[in-house]
């Protein structure tokens, strides 16, 4: 069944970009102002002295209103505008070792509320190789393998509004970021293959990865589009989708396979996403609701201490 009312016009602003549509490059970054390094500083320099976790600042009734002011321009491209935007960048070199990830931890306060990421109740997630498989169970983040196109914790509720990724450091070769617009697809779906798109309204299985608890189902249920309150949300990864059919002994339909087939034909085009590199100190945050994102196959290096290290954050709005 439908979950929704199913969108039935093509969305014509800027959420709905390609890769030939979207403003230039040099705009979707954001520089932090000194105001805000210098208050988030003193706020961490205190929090330090007084020996309180990270995760603990918002609990003691610190104010974030000092930088959202200064970070409404990146909410606002997040919630109305592209979908995604640089942060740029965070002077790491000059950074203590933990400074980057909480100077990070206060820019994702100051855009929404931080969530926990597995069942372990983790709120700064490291994503980098641990050497595990996908096919054996691993979260597509602790691999070195392509993420295919998803957006994070689809097999999941709440979903996150915004996801936040810091960059520490840079694999050996490999790991680009690639995003899509889930409007833009939404578009050419209505408009070429009407058909498969009322078949995405209805609900596939997601496998949970191991995020559940006991007596619970190791499968979700949700449709991978839903129109609801004027705003696109997108569930997609198509191999926990595979995966999450085969756990609930319910295997695809030849129509529901077919329909992936079409969304993955589409999202290998390159005239739907952008593709760059962050380097070390930049922040990209995306609208986990209707942006798709990738991380291409990378080579690390054989140094540990040199190997991929980025830090996720997962959001939701406040208000």
């Amino acid at each position: 069944m439908n979950d929704s009312r199913m969108l039935t016009e093509e969305v014509a602003d800027v959420r709905a970009w390609r890769t030939g549509s979207i403003d230039h490059s040099a705009t979707w970054y954001y520089r932090l102002s000194e105001d805000f390094l210098s208050s988030s500083k003193r706020i961490i320099d205190d929090a330090w002295d007084n020996q309180l976790p990270i995760t603990e600042i918002s609990r003691q009734g610190v104010s974030f209103d000092y930088g959202r002011a200064c970070l409404q321009p990146v909410l606002d491209a997040l919630r109305s505008g592209r979908g995604f935007t640089i942060v740029n960048r965070l002077p790491i070199n000059g950074y203590a070792p933990e400074e980057a990830q909480w100077m990070y931890w206060m820019t994702g306060e100051c855009l929404g509320a931080p969530m926990e990421q597995n069942i372990q109740g983790t709120l700064l997630y490291d994503v980098r190789d641990t050497g595990e498989n996908v096919t054996k169970g691993a979260r597509f983040s602790v691999t070195n393998a392509e993420s295919t196109f998803h957006n994070d914790n689809a097999f999941g509720a709440p979903l996150p509004d915004i996801v936040g990724l810091l960059c520490l450091r840079t694999a050996k070769s490999g790991g680009q970021s690639q995003l899509v617009s889930g409007y833009a697809l939404h578009n050419e779906l209505l408009k070429n293959h009407p058909d498969v798109l009322e078949t995405l309204y209805q609900r596939f299985y997601f496998d949970r990865r191991g995020q559940f608890r006991a007596g619970d189902s190791p499968a979700s249920h949700f449709p991978v589009f839903r129109w609801s309150k004027g705003e696109l949300t997108l569930r997609y990864l198509y191999y926990y989708i595979q995966v999450g059919h085969e756990r609930a002994g319910k295997p695809l339909t030849a129509e529901q396979r077919g329909a992936l087939d079409v969304v993955e034909a589409l999202l290998r085009r390159p005239d739907f996403r952008v593709e760059f590199s962050l380097q070390p100190g930049q922040m990209l945050f995306t609208n986990n609701r209707w942006i798709l994102h990738n991380r291409t196959a990378f080579e690390d290096d054989a140094d540990p201490a040199r190997r991929r290290h980025y830090v996720r954050l997962w959001l939701r709005y406040r208000g």
